[in-house]
């Protein structure tokens, strides 16, 4: 029987996987370096004077966008030295808290704020949708790689706890050229308050009337199977590092890990990897409304991969100074637009132009008291 690792070395693990991505990034960034003078080169909107005393802004939430925004934030920071942006990824429930505490000055969250949270804001708040991506089931089975095929019947199956075997017929006859080994299924999901699990278990729930009515969907879940880890960094450790294992992460991180990678079934029954076009198809498909939010727990377009979301930054209308609003309104109005070029290589997709306007509009909520 295969055993999920004890937390020392799960921790111990974490820290290699995200040092790994970490690293990608890093060395990322190091090309554009090498590229500033170029007038190709993605640059933010306005020049910062270097001796100025710094401006530091804080933010922190979501898992799902943090290579993008580490990214981003790492691009403008070299370009203004006096601009600081720091970003920690603590998961999407964290960063909602936070941000409604007012202990960071901006947070992110793959599920928007409910109207009673809103509420709670004394100086307002605004919801820019600023990087949109793709839920990936990862796994780790000896001679499998990316593509095995998991219908609208087995996915929950698994997650549910009824189907505990690689070798189960019913994962075997949707994969006949696949010789799937005779090992249990371990499953783990997210232990955190995770915009990743909402939009995961949201799927489940519209494909599965057995997990609607008995899981549900939320940012965390009474899970009927399987361990709970830490963030996505976390799930995508030990899928590494355990045979059997399946679990569920931002497409990012697999792309980044180069995990096996599971391809689901959608609703006009074609079994889909979460390539960059059956992502941004399904992303198409999400009306937002007047504030900003949506989401489509089951794309109904044929070439759409299943289950898809925008990460949302949150911001307050108005900050007590006046250079932080400035920084944040610029950084944003940079990411929205030339950001966005970073989004592929990282393992994102682009926002369609009408987000993206409709986006920078609201920008100009963002102000100083």
């Amino acid at each position: 029987m295969l055993k999920i690792q004890s937390v020392s070395s799960r921790r111990r693990v974490v820290a290699i996987a995200l040092g790994t991505v970490m690293m990608a990034i890093a060395l990322s960034a190091c090309q554009g370096n090498n590229s500033t003078t170029s007038d190709d080169s993605p640059k933010p909107s306005v020049n910062s004077g270097s001796a100025a005393t710094p401006t530091s802004l804080y933010g922190a939430g979501a898992t799902f966008p943090v290579f993008l925004y580490l990214k981003w934030f790492d691009e403008y920071n070299r370009q203004h030295p006096d601009a600081q942006i720091s970003y920690q990824p603590i998961g999407s429930a964290a960063g909602i808290q936070q941000f409604l505490s007012g202990t960071v000055d901006f947070g992110a969250s793959e599920v928007p704020l409910t109207d009673a949270e809103l509420a709670q804001i004394g100086r307002g708040a605004v919801l820019i949708p600023s990087v949109a991506g793709s839920i990936a089931v990862v796994y780790n089975l000896p001679g499998v790689e990316s593509g095995l095929q998991l219908s609208r019947e087995v996915l929950p199956g698994i997650f549910l706890g009824q189907i505990t075997r690689w070798n189960d017929a019913a994962i075997a006859n949707l994969n006949p050229d696949i010789d799937l080994p005779d090992l249990p299924i371990t499953v783990i999901h997210r232990s955190d308050g995770s915009g990743t699990t909402a939009a995961f278990t949201a799927h489940l729930s519209a494909i599965s009337p057995d997990w609607q009515n008995t899981v549900g969907t939320g940012l965390s879940v009474a899970w009927p199977t399987g361990t709970g880890i830490k963030d996505n960094a976390g799930i995508s450790a030990q899928v590494q590092q355990g045979e059997g294992v399946i679990g569920y992460v931002e497409y990012a991180f697999a792309k980044q890990l180069d995990l096996s990678t599971a391809a689901l079934e959608n609703q006009a029954g074609e079994f889909l990897l979460p390539t960059a076009d059956a992502t941004a198809q399904a992303i198409a498909t999400i009306n937002l409304s007047d504030t900003l939010q949506g989401a489509v727990a089951d794309p109904e377009v044929a070439g759409a991969y299943p289950i898809v979301t925008y990460s949302w930054l949150l911001a307050y209308q108005q900050y007590d100074d006046p250079k932080k609003a400035a920084i944040l309104q610029d950084v944003l109005q940079w990411g929205l637009t030339e950001g966005q070029a970073f989004g592929p290589e990282l393992g994102y997709v682009p926002l369609p132009e009408t987000v993206v306007e409709k986006a920078i509009a609201t920008l100009n909520q963002i102000g100083a008291e």
